[in-house]
Protein backbone atom coordinates (compact mmCIF):
# COMPACT_ATOMS: atom_id res chain seq x y z
CA UNK A 1 0.00 0.00 0.00
CA UNK A 2 1.16 3.48 -0.79
CA UNK A 3 1.62 5.86 2.15
CA UNK A 4 0.52 9.06 0.32
CA UNK A 5 -3.19 8.36 0.77
CA UNK A 6 -5.10 11.49 1.75
CA UNK A 7 -6.72 11.53 5.21
CA UNK A 8 -10.26 12.93 5.11
CA UNK A 9 -11.49 15.63 7.46
CA UNK A 10 -13.72 14.57 10.39
CA UNK A 11 -16.88 15.80 8.62
CA UNK A 12 -15.96 13.95 5.41
CA UNK A 13 -15.23 10.78 7.40
CA UNK A 14 -18.69 10.94 8.94
CA UNK A 15 -20.37 11.29 5.53
CA UNK A 16 -18.33 8.40 4.15
CA UNK A 17 -19.18 6.18 7.13
CA UNK A 18 -22.91 6.90 6.92
CA UNK A 19 -22.87 6.39 3.16
CA UNK A 20 -21.02 3.09 3.51
CA UNK A 21 -23.63 1.89 5.99
CA UNK A 22 -26.30 2.47 3.36
CA UNK A 23 -24.22 0.79 0.65
CA UNK A 24 -23.69 -2.24 2.87
CA UNK A 25 -27.43 -2.92 2.75
CA UNK A 26 -28.27 -2.09 -0.87
CA UNK A 27 -31.97 -1.91 -1.86
CA UNK A 28 -33.36 -4.26 -4.50
CA UNK A 29 -33.23 -1.65 -7.29
CA UNK A 30 -29.50 -1.22 -6.73
CA UNK A 31 -28.92 -4.92 -7.08
CA UNK A 32 -31.13 -5.08 -10.17
CA UNK A 33 -29.06 -2.35 -11.80
CA UNK A 34 -25.82 -4.02 -10.73
CA UNK A 35 -26.92 -7.37 -12.14
CA UNK A 36 -28.27 -5.80 -15.33
CA UNK A 37 -24.79 -4.41 -15.95
CA UNK A 38 -23.59 -8.01 -16.06
CA UNK A 39 -26.54 -9.26 -18.08
CA UNK A 40 -26.15 -6.58 -20.76
CA UNK A 41 -22.39 -6.85 -21.03
CA UNK A 42 -20.80 -6.76 -24.46
CA UNK A 43 -20.85 -9.78 -26.74
CA UNK A 44 -17.22 -10.56 -25.90
CA UNK A 45 -18.09 -11.09 -22.27
CA UNK A 46 -18.61 -14.68 -21.12
CA UNK A 47 -21.44 -13.66 -18.83
CA UNK A 48 -24.13 -13.72 -21.51
CA UNK A 49 -23.14 -17.19 -22.69
CA UNK A 50 -23.26 -19.33 -19.57
CA UNK A 51 -25.72 -18.79 -16.68
CA UNK A 52 -23.19 -20.19 -14.20
CA UNK A 53 -20.56 -17.67 -15.28
CA UNK A 54 -23.19 -14.94 -15.26
CA UNK A 55 -24.18 -15.83 -11.71
CA UNK A 56 -20.53 -15.86 -10.67
CA UNK A 57 -20.01 -12.42 -12.19
CA UNK A 58 -23.03 -11.09 -10.29
CA UNK A 59 -21.73 -12.50 -7.03
CA UNK A 60 -18.28 -11.07 -7.66
CA UNK A 61 -19.66 -7.58 -8.34
CA UNK A 62 -21.81 -7.71 -5.20
CA UNK A 63 -18.85 -8.99 -3.20
CA UNK A 64 -16.76 -6.03 -4.40
CA UNK A 65 -19.49 -3.58 -3.37
CA UNK A 66 -19.89 -5.07 0.11
CA UNK A 67 -16.12 -5.38 0.65
CA UNK A 68 -15.56 -1.69 -0.16
CA UNK A 69 -18.53 -0.56 1.97
CA UNK A 70 -17.49 -2.65 4.99
CA UNK A 71 -13.94 -1.29 4.82
CA UNK A 72 -15.22 2.30 4.79
CA UNK A 73 -17.39 1.72 7.83
CA UNK A 74 -14.35 0.58 9.79
CA UNK A 75 -11.89 3.12 8.37
CA UNK A 76 -13.71 5.85 6.40
CA UNK A 77 -11.66 7.13 3.50
CA UNK A 78 -8.69 4.79 4.03
CA UNK A 79 -7.36 2.83 1.08
CA UNK A 80 -9.28 -0.42 0.71
CA UNK A 81 -7.38 -3.68 0.37
CA UNK A 82 -7.96 -5.93 -2.65
CA UNK A 83 -10.99 -8.21 -2.43
CA UNK A 84 -10.02 -11.88 -2.37
CA UNK A 85 -13.25 -13.23 -0.87
CA UNK A 86 -14.23 -16.88 -1.43
CA UNK A 87 -17.17 -15.86 -3.66
CA UNK A 88 -14.94 -13.79 -5.89
CA UNK A 89 -12.15 -16.39 -6.10
CA UNK A 90 -14.65 -19.11 -7.02
CA UNK A 91 -15.87 -16.94 -9.89
CA UNK A 92 -12.29 -16.42 -11.01
CA UNK A 93 -11.51 -20.15 -10.93
CA UNK A 94 -14.58 -20.77 -13.07
CA UNK A 95 -13.28 -18.28 -15.64
CA UNK A 96 -9.92 -20.06 -15.76
CA UNK A 97 -11.59 -23.46 -16.13
CA UNK A 98 -13.37 -22.06 -19.17
CA UNK A 99 -10.06 -20.90 -20.62
CA UNK A 100 -10.82 -17.19 -20.14
CA UNK A 101 -8.04 -14.70 -19.48
CA UNK A 102 -7.73 -11.49 -17.49
CA UNK A 103 -9.79 -9.54 -20.04
CA UNK A 104 -12.86 -11.26 -18.59
CA UNK A 105 -12.33 -9.22 -15.40
CA UNK A 106 -13.39 -6.06 -17.24
CA UNK A 107 -16.95 -7.00 -16.37
CA UNK A 108 -16.18 -5.86 -12.81
CA UNK A 109 -15.69 -2.33 -14.10
CA UNK A 110 -19.31 -2.33 -15.21
CA UNK A 111 -20.27 -2.95 -11.60
CA UNK A 112 -17.84 -0.24 -10.52
CA UNK A 113 -19.60 2.29 -12.77
CA UNK A 114 -23.02 1.37 -11.36
CA UNK A 115 -21.70 1.58 -7.78
CA UNK A 116 -20.20 5.01 -8.39
CA UNK A 117 -23.48 6.44 -9.72
CA UNK A 118 -25.36 5.10 -6.71
CA UNK A 119 -22.65 6.30 -4.32
CA UNK A 120 -22.98 9.85 -5.64
CA UNK A 121 -26.74 9.73 -4.97
CA UNK A 122 -26.04 8.67 -1.37
CA UNK A 123 -23.52 11.44 -0.82
CA UNK A 124 -25.80 14.16 -2.22
CA UNK A 125 -28.48 12.93 0.18
CA UNK A 126 -26.18 13.11 3.22
CA UNK A 127 -24.77 16.62 2.97
CA UNK A 128 -25.48 19.92 1.25
CA UNK A 129 -22.10 21.38 2.23
CA UNK A 130 -20.35 21.90 -1.11
CA UNK A 131 -16.87 21.78 0.43
CA UNK A 132 -17.48 18.51 2.28
CA UNK A 133 -19.23 17.01 -0.75
CA UNK A 134 -16.30 17.89 -3.01
CA UNK A 135 -13.85 16.33 -0.55
CA UNK A 136 -15.91 13.15 -0.16
CA UNK A 137 -16.46 12.63 -3.90
CA UNK A 138 -12.83 13.34 -4.80
CA UNK A 139 -11.50 10.91 -2.21
CA UNK A 140 -14.03 8.13 -2.75
CA UNK A 141 -13.74 8.35 -6.53
CA UNK A 142 -10.04 7.63 -6.19
CA UNK A 143 -10.81 4.99 -3.58
CA UNK A 144 -13.29 3.02 -5.69
CA UNK A 145 -11.21 3.08 -8.86
CA UNK A 146 -8.02 2.19 -6.99
CA UNK A 147 -9.80 -0.62 -5.14
CA UNK A 148 -11.01 -2.21 -8.38
CA UNK A 149 -7.55 -1.82 -9.97
CA UNK A 150 -5.88 -3.41 -6.93
CA UNK A 151 -8.42 -6.25 -6.90
CA UNK A 152 -7.97 -6.95 -10.61
CA UNK A 153 -4.17 -6.95 -10.19
CA UNK A 154 -4.36 -9.38 -7.26
CA UNK A 155 -6.90 -11.62 -8.96
CA UNK A 156 -4.91 -11.67 -12.20
CA UNK A 157 -2.07 -13.29 -10.30
CA UNK A 158 -4.51 -15.83 -8.85
CA UNK A 159 -5.69 -16.58 -12.40
CA UNK A 160 -2.12 -17.13 -13.57
CA UNK A 161 -1.45 -19.51 -10.69
CA UNK A 162 -4.69 -21.38 -11.31
CA UNK A 163 -3.85 -21.67 -15.01
CA UNK A 164 -0.44 -23.12 -14.19
CA UNK A 165 -2.09 -25.69 -11.90
CA UNK A 166 -4.59 -26.73 -14.54
CA UNK A 167 -1.94 -27.01 -17.23
CA UNK A 168 -0.22 -29.74 -15.24
CA UNK A 169 -3.18 -32.09 -15.71
CA UNK A 170 -5.36 -33.27 -18.57
CA UNK A 171 -8.19 -30.80 -17.95
CA UNK A 172 -6.65 -28.00 -20.01
CA UNK A 173 -6.02 -30.27 -22.99
CA UNK A 174 -9.54 -31.70 -22.88
CA UNK A 175 -11.10 -28.24 -22.48
CA UNK A 176 -9.11 -26.92 -25.44
CA UNK A 177 -10.14 -29.87 -27.59
CA UNK A 178 -13.82 -29.57 -26.67
CA UNK A 179 -13.73 -25.79 -27.23
CA UNK A 180 -12.35 -26.28 -30.73
CA UNK A 181 -15.06 -28.78 -31.57
CA UNK A 182 -17.81 -26.53 -30.19
CA UNK A 183 -16.47 -23.59 -32.20
CA UNK A 184 -16.66 -25.66 -35.39
CA UNK A 185 -12.90 -25.55 -35.96
CA UNK A 186 -11.37 -28.25 -38.17
CA UNK A 187 -10.32 -30.97 -35.72
CA UNK A 188 -8.83 -34.35 -36.51
CA UNK A 189 -11.25 -36.97 -35.24
CA UNK A 190 -8.51 -39.40 -34.25
CA UNK A 191 -6.52 -36.71 -32.45
CA UNK A 192 -9.61 -35.44 -30.61
CA UNK A 193 -10.61 -38.98 -29.57
CA UNK A 194 -7.11 -39.60 -28.24
CA UNK A 195 -7.16 -36.42 -26.13
CA UNK A 196 -10.69 -36.91 -24.85
CA UNK A 197 -10.66 -40.66 -24.35
CA UNK A 198 -14.08 -40.74 -26.00
CA UNK A 199 -15.24 -42.07 -29.38
CA UNK A 200 -16.71 -39.35 -31.59
CA UNK A 201 -18.44 -41.71 -34.02
CA UNK A 202 -22.05 -42.74 -33.56
CA UNK A 203 -24.73 -40.88 -31.63
CA UNK A 204 -24.11 -38.43 -28.76
CA UNK A 205 -26.43 -36.89 -26.21
CA UNK A 206 -25.11 -33.77 -24.45
CA UNK A 207 -26.17 -32.77 -20.95
CA UNK A 208 -25.31 -29.84 -18.70
CA UNK A 209 -25.55 -30.29 -14.94
CA UNK A 210 -25.35 -27.13 -12.85
CA UNK A 211 -26.66 -25.31 -9.81
CA UNK A 212 -26.16 -22.51 -7.35
CA UNK A 213 -24.23 -23.28 -4.16
CA UNK A 214 -23.78 -26.92 -5.13
CA UNK A 215 -20.91 -29.23 -4.26
CA UNK A 216 -18.89 -31.40 -6.59
CA UNK A 217 -20.49 -34.46 -5.01
CA UNK A 218 -23.96 -33.15 -5.83
CA UNK A 219 -22.99 -32.53 -9.45
CA UNK A 220 -21.56 -36.04 -9.64
CA UNK A 221 -24.74 -37.53 -8.15
CA UNK A 222 -26.83 -35.69 -10.74
CA UNK A 223 -24.52 -36.88 -13.52
CA UNK A 224 -24.99 -40.47 -12.35
CA UNK A 225 -28.77 -39.95 -12.43
CA UNK A 226 -28.49 -38.87 -16.06
CA UNK A 227 -26.44 -41.96 -16.88
CA UNK A 228 -28.91 -44.23 -15.14
CA UNK A 229 -31.87 -42.64 -16.92
CA UNK A 230 -30.06 -42.94 -20.27
CA UNK A 231 -29.10 -46.54 -19.44
CA UNK A 232 -25.43 -46.21 -20.24
CA UNK A 233 -22.34 -46.59 -18.02
CA UNK A 234 -20.15 -44.48 -20.33
CA UNK A 235 -19.71 -40.74 -20.55
CA UNK A 236 -17.31 -37.93 -21.30
CA UNK A 237 -17.24 -35.46 -18.41
CA UNK A 238 -15.78 -31.98 -18.34
CA UNK A 239 -15.89 -29.75 -15.27
CA UNK A 240 -16.91 -26.49 -16.93
CA UNK A 241 -16.94 -24.43 -13.71
CA UNK A 242 -17.00 -25.15 -10.00
CA UNK A 243 -20.81 -25.24 -10.25
CA UNK A 244 -21.39 -26.89 -13.61
CA UNK A 245 -20.47 -30.05 -15.47
CA UNK A 246 -20.70 -30.90 -19.19
CA UNK A 247 -21.52 -34.46 -20.21
CA UNK A 248 -21.70 -36.43 -23.45
CA UNK A 249 -23.30 -39.86 -23.53
CA UNK A 250 -22.99 -42.33 -26.45
CA UNK A 251 -26.75 -42.99 -26.72
CA UNK A 252 -29.36 -42.57 -29.45
CA UNK A 253 -32.34 -41.97 -27.14
CA UNK A 254 -32.68 -39.17 -24.61
CA UNK A 255 -33.95 -40.04 -21.12
CA UNK A 256 -37.39 -38.79 -20.09
CA UNK A 257 -37.17 -35.50 -18.23
CA UNK A 258 -39.96 -36.74 -15.96
CA UNK A 259 -37.65 -39.51 -14.74
CA UNK A 260 -34.86 -36.99 -14.11
CA UNK A 261 -37.27 -34.69 -12.23
CA UNK A 262 -38.09 -37.52 -9.85
CA UNK A 263 -34.46 -38.43 -9.28
CA UNK A 264 -33.40 -34.82 -8.78
CA UNK A 265 -35.94 -34.30 -5.99
CA UNK A 266 -33.17 -35.25 -3.54
CA UNK A 267 -30.88 -32.62 -5.12
CA UNK A 268 -33.13 -29.53 -5.21
CA UNK A 269 -30.33 -27.08 -6.03
CA UNK A 270 -29.20 -29.00 -9.13
CA UNK A 271 -30.59 -28.54 -12.65
CA UNK A 272 -30.10 -30.65 -15.79
CA UNK A 273 -30.42 -29.52 -19.41
CA UNK A 274 -30.39 -32.00 -22.30
CA UNK A 275 -29.80 -31.63 -26.02
CA UNK A 276 -31.06 -34.12 -28.57
CA UNK A 277 -29.12 -37.24 -29.62
CA UNK A 278 -27.03 -36.26 -32.64
CA UNK A 279 -24.65 -38.16 -34.90
CA UNK A 280 -20.85 -38.00 -35.11
CA UNK A 281 -18.54 -35.01 -34.61
CA UNK A 282 -21.05 -32.38 -35.69
CA UNK A 283 -23.69 -34.01 -33.52
CA UNK A 284 -21.32 -33.81 -30.53
CA UNK A 285 -21.28 -30.04 -31.03
CA UNK A 286 -24.95 -29.51 -31.92
CA UNK A 287 -26.30 -31.51 -28.99
CA UNK A 288 -24.23 -29.44 -26.56
CA UNK A 289 -25.39 -26.17 -28.11
CA UNK A 290 -28.97 -27.36 -27.69
CA UNK A 291 -28.37 -28.25 -24.05
CA UNK A 292 -26.79 -24.82 -23.51
CA UNK A 293 -29.86 -23.14 -25.04
CA UNK A 294 -32.10 -25.02 -22.60
CA UNK A 295 -29.80 -24.10 -19.69
CA UNK A 296 -29.97 -20.40 -20.58
CA UNK A 297 -33.76 -20.58 -20.94
CA UNK A 298 -34.20 -22.26 -17.54
CA UNK A 299 -31.96 -19.64 -15.92
CA UNK A 300 -33.74 -16.76 -17.68
CA UNK A 301 -37.20 -17.88 -16.65
CA UNK A 302 -36.22 -18.91 -13.11
CA UNK A 303 -38.17 -22.11 -13.61
CA UNK A 304 -38.88 -24.47 -10.73
CA UNK A 305 -38.35 -27.41 -13.05
CA UNK A 306 -35.19 -29.38 -12.37
CA UNK A 307 -34.75 -30.95 -15.82
CA UNK A 308 -35.38 -29.73 -19.35
CA UNK A 309 -34.85 -31.23 -22.77
CA UNK A 310 -34.49 -29.44 -26.09
CA UNK A 311 -37.22 -31.53 -27.69
CA UNK A 312 -39.80 -30.15 -25.24
CA UNK A 313 -38.32 -26.70 -24.71
CA UNK A 314 -37.24 -25.59 -28.20
CA UNK A 315 -40.25 -23.33 -28.75
CA UNK A 316 -40.06 -21.81 -25.26
CA UNK A 317 -36.33 -21.20 -25.66
CA UNK A 318 -37.03 -19.19 -28.82
CA UNK A 319 -40.01 -17.29 -27.39
CA UNK A 320 -38.29 -16.34 -24.13
CA UNK A 321 -35.24 -14.54 -25.53
CA UNK A 322 -36.81 -11.32 -24.20
CA UNK A 323 -38.41 -12.24 -20.86
CA UNK A 324 -40.34 -8.98 -20.56
CA UNK A 325 -41.97 -9.35 -23.97
CA UNK A 326 -42.63 -13.04 -23.28
CA UNK A 327 -44.51 -12.09 -20.09
CA UNK A 328 -46.54 -9.54 -22.05
CA UNK A 329 -47.38 -12.18 -24.67
CA UNK A 330 -48.60 -14.58 -21.97
CA UNK A 331 -50.70 -11.89 -20.27
CA UNK A 332 -52.24 -10.63 -23.53
CA UNK A 333 -52.93 -14.10 -24.89
CA UNK A 334 -54.25 -15.83 -21.76
CA UNK A 335 -55.84 -12.95 -19.88
CA UNK A 336 -57.46 -14.14 -16.64
CA UNK A 337 -56.52 -17.73 -17.43
CA UNK A 338 -52.87 -16.89 -16.72
CA UNK A 339 -53.76 -16.41 -13.03
CA UNK A 340 -56.15 -19.37 -12.81
CA UNK A 341 -55.68 -22.80 -11.24
CA UNK A 342 -52.64 -24.57 -12.78
CA UNK A 343 -54.89 -27.61 -13.28
CA UNK A 344 -56.71 -25.60 -15.95
CA UNK A 345 -53.40 -24.73 -17.60
CA UNK A 346 -52.39 -28.38 -17.68
CA UNK A 347 -55.74 -29.51 -19.04
CA UNK A 348 -55.83 -26.98 -21.87
CA UNK A 349 -52.16 -27.49 -22.73
CA UNK A 350 -52.67 -31.25 -22.89
CA UNK A 351 -55.84 -30.77 -24.96
CA UNK A 352 -53.94 -28.76 -27.56
CA UNK A 353 -50.99 -31.17 -27.51
CA UNK A 354 -53.42 -34.07 -28.11
CA UNK A 355 -54.94 -32.45 -31.22
CA UNK A 356 -58.04 -31.31 -29.27
CA UNK A 357 -59.13 -34.83 -28.37
CA UNK A 358 -60.86 -34.71 -24.97
CA UNK A 359 -60.93 -38.49 -24.60
CA UNK A 360 -57.16 -38.73 -24.95
CA UNK A 361 -56.75 -35.85 -22.47
CA UNK A 362 -58.86 -37.71 -19.92
CA UNK A 363 -56.71 -40.80 -20.41
CA UNK A 364 -53.46 -38.84 -20.07
CA UNK A 365 -54.59 -36.98 -16.95
CA UNK A 366 -56.35 -39.97 -15.34
CA UNK A 367 -59.65 -38.13 -15.06
CA UNK A 368 -63.18 -38.40 -16.45
CA UNK A 369 -63.93 -36.96 -19.88
CA UNK A 370 -66.79 -34.86 -18.46
CA UNK A 371 -64.34 -33.26 -16.02
CA UNK A 372 -62.05 -32.40 -18.92
CA UNK A 373 -64.94 -30.84 -20.84
CA UNK A 374 -65.95 -28.71 -17.83
CA UNK A 375 -62.37 -27.51 -17.36
CA UNK A 376 -62.07 -26.62 -21.05
CA UNK A 377 -65.31 -24.63 -20.87
CA UNK A 378 -63.94 -22.72 -17.88
CA UNK A 379 -60.72 -21.99 -19.79
CA UNK A 380 -62.73 -20.55 -22.67
CA UNK A 381 -64.56 -18.27 -20.22
CA UNK A 382 -61.28 -16.94 -18.83
CA UNK A 383 -59.52 -16.41 -22.17
CA UNK A 384 -59.82 -12.87 -23.63
CA UNK A 385 -60.73 -14.44 -27.00
CA UNK A 386 -62.27 -17.85 -27.72
CA UNK A 387 -59.74 -20.64 -28.04
CA UNK A 388 -60.85 -21.38 -31.61
CA UNK A 389 -59.73 -17.91 -32.73
CA UNK A 390 -56.01 -18.61 -32.16
CA UNK A 391 -55.19 -22.01 -30.62
CA UNK A 392 -51.55 -21.80 -31.72
CA UNK A 393 -50.85 -18.63 -29.71
CA UNK A 394 -52.72 -19.99 -26.70
CA UNK A 395 -50.68 -23.20 -26.81
CA UNK A 396 -47.41 -21.27 -27.07
CA UNK A 397 -48.41 -19.02 -24.16
CA UNK A 398 -49.34 -22.01 -22.01
CA UNK A 399 -45.99 -23.67 -22.68
CA UNK A 400 -44.21 -20.44 -21.76
CA UNK A 401 -46.23 -20.23 -18.57
CA UNK A 402 -45.40 -23.84 -17.66
CA UNK A 403 -41.68 -23.03 -17.70
CA UNK A 404 -41.83 -19.66 -15.97
CA UNK A 405 -40.85 -19.16 -12.36
CA UNK A 406 -43.07 -17.43 -9.80
CA UNK A 407 -43.83 -13.76 -10.43
CA UNK A 408 -43.53 -11.20 -7.66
Amino acid sequence: MKDDWETPSPRAREVIRKGAEQALDPPAEWLDELFDAVRHASGTSPAHVDPVLEDGARRANLSNLLHWAAANIQRPGARVSANLSPELLESVRDMVRRDLDEKALDIWRLGQNVAWRRWMEICFGLTSDAGVLHEVLALTSRSIYTFIDDTIDAVSEVMRQERRELSRGTHSERLTTVSLILEGAPVSRSSAESRLGYHLTGSHLAAIVWGSDVTGDQLEQAAELVLAAARTPRRLTLLATGSSMWLWLPVSTAPRTEDLEAGLAALPAVRVALGRPRADLDGFRQSHLEAAAVQRMMARLGTSRRAGGYTDAQLVALLSQDVGRADEFVADTLGDLARADPVLHLTLRTYLDQQCNAARVAERLYTHRNTVVRRLARCDELLPRPLAHDPVSVGAALHLLSWSGPKE
